[in-house]
């Protein structure tokens, strides 16, 4: 009896009153931000329903953008309350499976029964419950695991500007990582990429122990803030129940962009670089969701879109402030032929020091001092300035030079292990000691 008299038996509606570009303006009903209306469009006998979301307020009136597109909408139409803000539909029947952002299959099927519905928009794990990252987890990049050891339920940025390999790199770690589960959240991406990753970069294997989630380009704004939302979502349930995730989302770059959109839809004034303050305000809200909790972890691989190449423009300086450390994707490297494309030397992974051995510590700063060493010579070595014996740092890094641009370079169906790459880096290295001793 006190569930039936819990239940509002009263449905709320107001009325369109105006659409500017893809704000929509209503006249009622009661609503709070984040919460989803029903907009009823068409004539008798061709009704149907937009679901659009509370985004703000003017004055009495309530400002909505849509899920969808806003075709059919006209003055009047019918905007129905649901006092609920969106949910998705999460379990197990979900894994390799392609949603959208609402969480319903691309591909036009049903759903698996028995999913729960869970809240898009959650709050962090409390600072004080979080564990400290203790142990690496196994990505299968050998230049990764052996040089940028990412730790399990750490969260980390591939930078990078178009077409150097941000796709592929996602596509090895999904395929080749120890994780229980991956997550892929591909957001603005091109139509005709989002099937060419899912047949080729990430392929069959790794399709059956992942769920995908896509917002194209084509789609609304809100869709795809709505779609990163939705894929942090999943990858917090299969968290709590205690598996380990790895979440990949491509790319947070066009999730800032479409939270530009939607401020200056409401008003907000545009600030750094025409980015509104609301893009700055979401992102860590975003961001710190995933990462270890008391029950599981998710490792979560965020890429960034950088403008012209340029590291240090604002969503990527900001997403850098945020995350647990970054892998730079460096056009010289991709232009060489060198893949994974990582430039070693710019990139840094945090939680490294803390979860591995010292002597892998030691191996790895030995290889970044060598290429470090040739770099900054490489000018002189290539004009044929400089000359054998001056100095015994550089005659060793040029001696090593093709092993370790070996050891850095992998093929995209290549599988190493966690174990194979930190032996790999020693065996490397321990050419440069004896060659040292025997100087």
């Amino acid at each position: 009896m006190q569930q039936i008299e819990s239940i509002n038996s009263f449905k709320k509606f107001g009325r369109v009153k105006k659409v500017i570009g893809l704000m929509i303006e209503s006249q009622g009903p009661e609503s709070s931000i984040g919460d989803v209306c029903h907009i009823h469009v068409g004539q008798k006998g061709r009704k149907r329903v937009i679901q659009a979301e509370v985004v703000g307020f003017k004055d009495e009136n309530i400002l909505l953008m849509p899920y969808t597109t806003i075709n059919e909408i006209a003055p009047g139409c019918l905007v129905e309350a649901t006092s609920k803000s969106l949910e998705v539909k999460v379990g197990m029947g979900l894994i390799g499976n392609v949603i959208d952002s609402l969480g319903n299959p691309l591909d036009g099927s049903l759903l698996p029964k028995g999913l729960l519905a869970v809240p898009t928009e959650q709050n962090p794990p409390n600072p004080m419950t979080r564990p400290p990252i203790s142990e690496p987890i196994e990505m299968g990049v050998r230049l990764i695991d052996g040089l940028l050891t990412v730790g399990n339920g750490q969260r980390v940025g591939i930078f990078a500007g178009s077409g150097v390999g941000k796709s592929t790199l996602l596509g090895m770690v999904a395929r080749n990582s120890k994780a229980d589960l991956n997550v892929i959240a591909l957001i603005g991406e091109r139509g005709r990429e989002v099937r060419e990753f899912i047949e080729h970069d990430l392929g069959p294997e790794g399709l059956k122990k992942s769920v995908v989630v896509v917002a194209t380009s084509d789609q609304p704004a809100l869709m795809r803030i709505k779609g990163a939302f939705t894929a942090t979502a999943i990858a917090e349930y299969f968290r709590d129940k205690g598996l380990n995730v790895m979440m990949m989302m491509d790319s947070v770059t066009r999730v800032a962009m479409a939270q530009r959109e939607v401020g200056l839809a409401t008003g907000e004034p545009p600030t750094t670089k025409g980015y509104t303050p609301s893009v700055f305000a979401i992102l860590p809200k975003l961001l710190e969701r995933t990462g270890r909790n008391e029950l599981g972890s998710i490792t979560a691989i965020y890429t960034v879109l950088v403008d012209g190449d340029d590291m240090n423009e604002p969503i990527a300086d900001a997403v850098r402030g945020i995350l647990d450390g970054h892998f730079v994707l460096d056009r010289s490297l991709a232009n060489k032929g060198q893949y994974p494309a990582v430039n070693v030397l710019k990139s840094v992974s945090r939680v490294m020091n803390n979860i591995v051995p010292f002597e892998h510590c030691h191996s790895a700063e030995q290889l970044r001092d060598m290429l470090s060493t040739y770099i900054n010579s490489e000018d002189l070595i290539n004009i044929g300035a400089y000359k054998k014996g001056s100095s015994n740092q550089i005659d060793e890094a040029i001696r090593l030079y093709p092993e370790i641009i070996s050891y850095l370079k992998q093929s995209t169906d290549e599988k190493v292990t966690f174990q194979d790459s930190v032996n790999s880096l020693h065996q490397l290295m321990e050419k440069g000691r004896n060659n040292e001793i025997s100087i």
